[in-house]
C-alpha cells in the first residue's frame, strides 16, 4: 500500500498541475473566441448602418447620428456607442456611453493593444471597469477609403467571467476523475503483470553470452534467425557512428576535418577527380582579353570546395575559348586563380568527339533516359563509338596523372559510365569511387538503351558506386539483376562481377558550409534594395527567384505558368509580385533545348502582356551566365525561391538558397521530385505539374509571417550545416579507405601464400 501511495501521490500532483494548466488554456481560448465573436458583431452592426452614418457625417446632422448610435447600442451585448472624428473629437454618442470614457482614452488604450497601427483597420481590447469586464472595439468609418472617423463600441463581457469559472471547474473535475481512474488502473495492471514482466526479463537476459560461462540456451537464442535483422542493424549503426567519430575527431564536417581524414586514412595523398565539366573556364572576350568564369553546374558547386580542401588533380574537358592558352603544354593549370590549391588537367576533344560523346550519347541519350520528363531518348551507333573513344581518352589522362599503383580516383556522373572498368583494367589496385549525379531509372526504362549491359559492366569496375538516394541504389541493383549475370548481395548492398566487388551506397550530396560566397555577400537589406533597383521595382515589391540552367528537366515552363495562375487566382499580387528567372543557356546545339528557350520566352511574353503595364512586368527573364556572387545577391533579396524540377537527383539550388539566408527569412518552394525534398522537409513541397497547388503555395509563401519563415529556415539551415559537402566527401573517402585497406591486406596475403607455395615446391 505504501508503494502504491508513493506512486499515486506524485502522479496525482502532476495530473493536478496539468489539469490547472489545461483549465487556464481553455479559459484563455474561450475568452479569445468570445472577443472575436463580439468584434464580429460590432463590425456587422456598424456595417449595417454604414451608409446612413456616412451620409449624416457629411451633412453634420449630429441628432440623427446620435439616433443611429442608439440603435446600434440596442444590439445584443453592445452597451454603448460613440462616433469619434479622425482628430479624436467626439462627433456623436449614444445616451448610455460613459462620459469619462472619451475618444482619446479609447485611442490610447487600443493603440497600446495594437501597436502596429489600428487607426484605419479594426482594433479592439478587453479592459476591467468597476462593473466587470468590458470589450472595446474601434471600427473605422470610411467613405471610399477616405477616413471620416471611427465608431467605438463597448460590449458587456461580464457573462464571460461566469462561463470561464464554470469551464474551469468542469475541466478540473474531469481531469481529477481521469487521473484517479488511470492511477488505479496502472497500479492494478502493474501488480497483475509483475510476475510475467520479471520472467520475460530473465528470459531476455539469458540471451546474452557470458564468456566461458555462457548458457547454451542463451547463445543459441542469440543466433536465432529472428534476431539477425535487429543485430545487423545495430552493428551497422555502431559501425557508422564509430567511423564518424574516428574521422578527424568528431564534430561538424569542415575542410580541416576532411584534410585530417585524408591524412589519417589515406596518408595525405591527393585524389584524382574526373568530371566532364571543369571548375574554371577561360574565355576570350571580343576585345581579346581573357575572363575566368564558373560554369552553371551543381557538380562543380559541390566538388570544387572538396578539391580546395583535399588538393589533387581535377581532370576535365577543356571547353573554354582560351583554355589552351591558359594551360601548359600538358593541359595543366593550378586553380583557383590566386589560391592554386589543386591542379586542373584539361583534356582536348575534337569537334566530332564532343558532338557524339557529349551532345549525342550523354545528353540526347542518357540524360532523357534517366529523367522522367517525357522527352524521348535518342541513341545512335556513331554517338556510342565517340562515347567509348572519349572514355578511353580520359582513362589515359588518369593513368598519366596518378602518383601510385593504388590511387584514389573519383569518377563523376553519366559522362563516364565506361571509365571505371577501363581504369580497373590498367590500374588493378586503384580504388575507384564513382558518383552518379542524376537519377537512375527503373530497370524497365533502363532497358531502352541498346548498350545497357556495357554501361552496367563499366560501372561495376568501381570499388564504390554512389547515388543520391537509396531508391536510385535499388533501381541500379534491379537493373543488374535483370540484364547481367552478376552475384548480388542485397544485405551488404554490393555486387560481384568477375571476382571484383562493388559496394552500392547512397551518399546525398550537399554544398560547402559555411558557404564561401556568403562571406563576401552584401547585407540582406542592401541586396533587397539593389536588386529591386536593377529590376526597376518598387522598394516594397515582392520578389520570387528561380536559378537554373535552361534545361527541360528543371520545370521552368511549369514555374512561369504557376506565376501566371497565381496572378489569376490572387489579384492582390498583380503589380506587387515579380518573378526573376536566372536561366543560363545550356546545350543550345540540341533541338529540344532550342525549343525550350522559345517556349519559355513565349510564356513570359504572354504573362507580361496579360498582367503587366508600361513599367510593371511580372516575369523578368535573365538569360545569361551569372557568377555565384550575383546569384547569392538574388537569393538574399528574394521573398521566395521556387525550385520546380520535374525530376532531379538532388538539386543544390535549394541548399544554396538556404545557405544564403543567414537572416533566417525567405521561403523555399521545392518540387517533390527532387532528392532535396527528402531532406529539406520544412520547405513548401509541391507537385510542379499541379498549377493549382503551386500557385496556392506561392500565395502562402508570399503571405507567410516572419516568425514562421524563421522557424522553417532555421531547421533547414541546421540540416545543411550538419550534412554538408565535406561530410558527403568524408563518408565516401572513409569507405574508400576501408576498401583500400581490405584490398591491400588481400594482396599481401596472396603474396605470402604464393611465396609459401614456392618454398614448398
Amino acid at each position: 500500500m505504501r508503494q502504491a501511495l508513493r506512486f499515486l501521490l506524485p502522479l496525482l500532483a502532476v495530473v493536478g498541475a496539468l489539469a490547472w494548466g489545461a483549465a487556464t488554456i481553455v479559459s484563455v481560448t474561450t475568452r479569445g473566441w468570445f472577443e472575436k465573436d463580439l468584434l464580429s458583431r460590432g463590425v456587422l452592426a456598424v456595417n449595417s448602418a454604414h451608409d446612413a452614418l456616412v451620409r449624416n457625417v457629411r451633412s453634420g446632422d449630429r441628432r440623427q447620428l446620435a439616433s443611429l448610435l442608439d440603435a446600434i447600442a440596442r444590439s445584443d451585448r453592445i452597451m454603448a456607442a460613440k462616433l469619434c472624428s479622425p482628430d479624436l473629437a467626439t462627433i456623436a454618442v449614444s445616451g448610455t456611453f460613459p462620459h469619462d470614457f472619451g475618444c482619446e482614452a479609447v485611442a490610447v488604450r487600443v493603440r497600446a493593444a495594437r501597436p502596429s497601427g489600428w487607426q484605419w483597420t479594426t482594433g479592439d481590447l478587453t479592459m476591467a471597469l468597476k462593473g466587470g469586464l468590458v470589450h472595446a472595439s474601434a471600427i473605422p468609418l470610411l467613405d471610399e477609403l477616405e477616413p471620416l472617423g471611427f465608431v467605438v463600441l463597448l460590449h458587456d463581457m461580464s457573462f464571460v467571467e461566469r462561463r470561464e469559472a464554470a469551464t474551469r471547474r468542469f475541466t478540473l473535475l474531469a481531469f481529477a476523475g481521469v487521473a484517479v481512474a488511470a492511477s488505479v488502473m496502472t497500479v492494478l495492471m502493474a501488480r497483475f503483470s509483475w510476475r510475467r514482466w520479471t520472467a520475460e526479463m530473465r528470459r531476455l537476459l539469458s540471451l546474452v553470452p557470458f564468456g566461458p560461462w555462457e548458457h547454451h540456451r542463451g547463445a543459441d537464442a542469440l543466433h536465432r534467425k529472428e534476431f539477425q535483422p535487429l543485430l545487423r542493424d545495430v552493428h551497422d549503426l555502431v559501425t557508422s557512428l564509430a567511423a564518424e567519430q574516428s574521422s578527424g575527431g568528431g564534430g561538424r564536417w569542415s575542410p580541416e576535418r576532411l584534410r585530417q581524414t585524408l591524412t589519417r586514412h589515406l596518408g595525405g595523398e591527393g585524389v584524382v577527380v574526373v568530371a566532364n565539366r571543369e571548375p574554371y573556364v577561360h574565355d576570350r572576350a571580343p576585345d581579346g582579353s581573357v575572363h575566368v568564369r564558373h560554369p552553371a553546374s551543381g557538380l562543380v558547386t559541390s566538388l570544387e570546395p572538396v578539391m580546395r580542401a583535399c588538393s589533387g588533380v581535377w581532370i576535365a574537358h577543356g571547353s573554354g575559348t582560351a583554355d589552351r592558352d591558359a594551360a601548359d603544354e600538358h593541359g595543366r593549370i593550378r586553380v583557383p586563380p590566386g589560391e592554386e590549391s589543386y591542379a586542373l588537367r584539361r583534356v582536348w576533344l575534337t569537334r566530332e568527339e564532343e558532338k557524339g560523346y557529349y551532345y549525342g550519347f550523354s545528353n540526347e541519350g542518357l540524360w532523357p533516359l534517366c529523367h522522367v520528363v517525357h522527352t524521348r531518348p535518342t541513341f545512335r551507333a556513331s554517338d556510342w563509338q565517340q562515347y567509348k573513344r572519349v572514355n578511353r581518352k580520359f582513362a589515359d589522362a588518369v593513368c598519366s596523372e596518378v602518383q601510385s599503383v593504388d590511387p584514389i580516383v573519383l569518377v563523376q556522373d553519366y559522362h563516364f559510365a565506361l571509365l571505371p572498368r577501363m581504369i580497373r583494367e590498367r590500374l588493378p589496385r586503384a580504388t575507384v569511387l564513382t558518383f552518379w549525379h542524376i537519377p537512375w531509372p527503373n530497370a524497365e526504362q533502363f532497358g531502352i538503351c541498346p548498350w545497357n549491359r556495357q554501361l552496367l559492366e563499366g560501372l561495376l569496375g568501381s570499388s564504390i558506386l554512389g547515388f543520391h538516394t537509396q531508391q536510385h541504389c535499388n533501381h541500379f541493383v534491379d537493373a543488374l539483376d535483370r540484364y547481367l549475370e552478376v552475384r548480388i548481395d542485397r544485405e551488404k548492398h554490393s555486387a560481384v562481377l568477375g571476382g571484383q566487388e562493388t559496394l552500392i551506397r547512397p551518399y546525398p550530396i550537399s554544398i560547402d558550409w559555411p558557404n564561401r560566397w556568403l562571406a563576401g555577400a552584401p547585407p540582406v537589406a542592401e541586396c533587397r534594395r539593389s536588386i529591386r533597383e536593377e529590376l526597376g521595382l518598387e522598394p516594397g515589391a515582392l520578389l520570387g527567384v528561380g536559378v537554373d540552367r535552361l534545361d527541360y528537366t528543371k520545370g521552368i515552363e511549369e514555374r512561369l505558368m504557376a506565376v501566371e495562375r497565381l496572378l489569376e487566382r490572387f489579384p492582390q499580387y498583380r503589380g506587387r509580385f515579380t518573378f526573376a528567372q536566372l536561366a543560363a543557356p545550356s546545350r543550345t546545339e540540341i533541338e529540344r533545348y532550342r525549343q525550350l528557350n522559345e517556349s519559355v520566352e513565349a510564356i513570359a511574353v504572354r504573362v507580361n502582356q496579360r498582367f503587366g503595364d508600361g513599367r510593371y512586368q511580372p516575369i523578368v527573364l535573365l538569360r545569361s551566365h551569372h557568377e555565384q556572387p550575383t546569384i547569392f545577391r538574388y537569393y538574399r533579396a528574394a521573398d521566395v525561391c521556387y525550385v520546380s524540377s520535374l525530376h532531379d537527383g538532388m538539386n543544390l539550388v535549394a541548399k544554396e538558397f538556404v545557405a544564403a539566408r543567414d537572416d533566417e527569412r525567405g521561403v523555399l518552394m521545392l518540387s517533390r521530385f527532387t532528392g532535396a525534398a527528402r531532406e529539406l522537409t520544412e520547405a513548401l513541397l509541391v507537385n510542379p505539374y499541379d498549377l493549382e497547388e503551386a500557385s496556392e503555395a506561392l500565395a502562402l509563401a508570399l503571405s507567410m509571417s516572419p516568425a514562421e519563415q524563421g522557424e522553417r529556415m532555421r531547421a533547414m539551415r541546421l540540416f545543411v550545416s550538419e550534412f554538408n559537402v565535406y561530410r558527403w566527401a568524408g563518408r565516401m573517402l572513409d569507405d574508400a579507405a576501408r576498401v583500400r585497406q581490405r584490398d591491400r591486406l588481400t594482396t599481401r596475403l596472396a603474396a605470402l601464400f604464393s611465396a609459401s607455395e614456392d618454398l614448398a615446391s
